[in-house]
């Protein structure tokens, strides 16, 4: 699974270096609307605010950056153009009811969905045909889980513990995760207001990472995006199989600091080792 990555890169950046259109200040734009008008909480708290768009902590319900690939409304025909959207981690079918007015139903964030199982499930098939993205990242943790060394507690369940790892290429180059995505609309409004959500693929883990974890987010290759992208056509089944060991050979775990375990904590000393974070602790 995928339930917790970083980021250090911002909008105008990444759609340089994608040569796409920034959308993410769009004036209306869903993308604007805080986490805290859907989901009770205020995204803001676990931001790191020195850098737009810089999050060493991203958890679901916050506004994330994806791509796009997408034609205008005023010229359907046309070649669609790759932009940079924000959108809401944890994906809201369009079908969703309304708890009350513009705002839908809360319940547990989608912020996952099974590669292999997507294209058959009510919140996500329509999206697999024709609404496909890529989530940027720099890495993505998870939680190496293992009996505590002090023995079993006293109840049923064995006591363990559980050790942060960070996922990323070795020489900090970006990840780019396949994911999903809804435009959600209140229909009981006369001009609603359209809020984006996106989940994040998941599959097999391959190789090393599976002695951390049995699943990972689905990793999509630059050689794939455009087919991955196409608003026109559904995503061809080999995309969403689980990816080649030599792609994910490229990945490597390490363990990093225990201050990660809370979404309140937000900055570079989360990818320490687990020495290097208690030495700052007690420095502190």
């Amino acid at each position: 699974m995928c339930g917790r990555y970083a980021t250090t890169t911002d909008p105008g950046r990444l759609a340089v270096e994608l040569d796409a259109i920034d959308e993410t200040e769009i004036p209306g734009d869903s993308g604007a609307r805080g986490s805290a008008s859907v989901a009770g909480e205020d995204a803001d708290t676990r931001r790191d605010d020195r850098r737009p768009g810089v999050n060493y902590n991203v958890a679901p319900t916050t506004q994330i950056l994806t791509v796009v690939d997408r034609h205008t409304h005023e010229h359907p025909d046309d070649t669609p153009s790759r932009r940079i959207r924000r959108m809401r981690w944890g994906l809201i079918p369009h079908w969703t009811k309304a708890a009350e007015p513009g705002i839908p139903v809360k319940g547990r964030p989608l912020f996952n969905a099974r590669a292999d199982k997507a294209a058959t499930l009510p919140s996500f098939r329509d999206a697999v045909k024709y609404r496909r993205c890529l989530v940027p990242m720099d890495g993505w943790y998870e939680w190496l889980v293992e009996p505590d060394p002090s023995g079993p507690g006293k109840g049923k369940k064995p006591r363990v513990v559980k050790h942060p790892y960070f996922m990323s290429h070795p020489d900090g180059s970006r990840l780019y995760m396949a994911g999903l995505w809804s435009v959600w609309k209140d229909r009981s409004l006369d001009d609603p207001e359209p809020l984006l959500s996106c989940t994040i693929l998941t599959t097999d883990a391959i190789g090393d990472l599976t002695r951390i974890h049995d699943r990972m987010p689905l990793p999509m290759p630059p050689e794939r995006w455009g087919a991955w992208l196409d608003p026109d056509h559904p995503a061809p089944a080999d995309l969403l199989e689980p990816p080649s060991e030599e792609l994910v050979a490229e990945i490597a775990a390490r363990p990093v600091s225990p201050l990660v375990n809370s979404v309140k904590n937000n900055g570079p000393e989360l990818l320490a080792s687990p020495g290097d974070a208690a030495e700052q602790t007690t420095l502190l």
